[in-house]
């Protein structure tokens, strides 16, 4: 009787927001909100595969289902659950439930560094392990309570300036105090191996167009080679080098459908001296070649 409550009391808090998001997300996509780090996600259809990069953020989806790869790392979430993604991870992710009566909606506050910082003294600390770098949790009472209100400030923007930040800070609170509470808090332990990972991965990003040198990275990153590979691939899933492959790709088709560069320009932009190494690495990515993958997407989206 206990767990039935429980997950009524969830779909009420659930039901709750669906107003908000909705008049925020009319269209597929994703949509800013008037609150800083808060936004909505919103598919009226099942997705094929979708590659992009995850901030460090925390996700709930209050209608339908998504599945989330980072390498082989591989996780489910649905209404009741909770996802964290602790660094900036190259994913896939794939709604597998959304129709135009029920579509797909999802919320996404984006981690506040600051505040977990002034959070993390007040929590105790576990050890230095390192965790991998996205999880899904069951949403415990406490911290769903916060996000509806933060998701009903819409209703009163006057209210925004002053309560938004002071809800937010409970949130982050609430995660340092869930299950996989040391996955944040390394986020921002200065030292701590996530933080030393997190740098590495924003070196990569930056020049993800220069070859990598993976023990001039570990060196920037205070690590030895040895270390840095192994603890890189169990946050992100993938080595150094495949991720910065991902993110080569992932920009290439960017370059591409947005920007209307050439294969060819496009593989010499993000680092490939081989257009046809370019190209044999984006079919195994995207399912495709370039030119028939991109002619596709400008035809879905005529």
């Amino acid at each position: 009787m206990a767990n039935k409550l429980m997950s009524n009391e969830t779909q009420t808090h659930l039901d709750a927001m669906m107003g908000p998001i909705t008049r925020f997300s009319k269209d597929d996509g994703f949509h800013d909100s008037p609150i800083s780090g808060l936004d909505f996600i919103r598919w009226n259809h099942t997705s094929e595969p979708i590659h992009g990069v995850y901030d460090p953020s925390l996700c709930i989806i209050v209608q339908g289902a998504k599945t989330v790869a980072a390498g082989p790392l591989l996780v489910k979430y649905k209404p009741g659950d909770y996802l964290v993604a602790a660094a900036d991870l190259a994913v896939t992710g794939e709604v597998t439930q959304a129709s135009p009566d029920k579509p797909y909606l999802c919320l996404r506050l984006k981690l506040d560094m600051m505040q977990l910082s002034e959070l993390v003294g007040a929590t105790p600390r576990a050890g230095d392990s390192v965790q991998p770098g996205i999880y899904v949790s069951k949403l415990d009472a406490g911290l769903l309570d916060a996000v509806v209100r933060l998701v009903r400030l819409l209703d009163t923007p006057s209210d925004i300036a002053v309560l938004a930040p002071m809800i937010k800070r409970e949130i982050f609170y609430r995660l340092l105090q869930g299950p996989h509470a040391e996955a944040v808090r390394q986020i921002v332990l200065a030292g701590s191996q996530m933080q030393r990972i997190s740098k590495a991965i924003s070196l990569i990003k930056r020049d993800f167009a220069q070859p990598l040198r993976v023990d001039d990275l570990a060196r920037e990153a205070s690590m030895s080679s040895s270390s840095l590979h192994a603890h890189f691939k169990e946050v992100t899933g993938m080595s150094p080098l495949q991720y910065q492959k991902r993110i080569r790709l992932q920009e290439a088709r960017r370059l591409m459908l947005s920007e209307v560069a050439d294969a060819a320009s496009a593989a010499f932009q993000v680092g490939y001296e081989s257009p046809s190494h370019f190209s044999r690495e984006y079919a195994r990515l995207f399912g495709a070649p370039p030119i028939k993958d991109i002619s596709r997407l400008r035809a879905e989206a005529a």
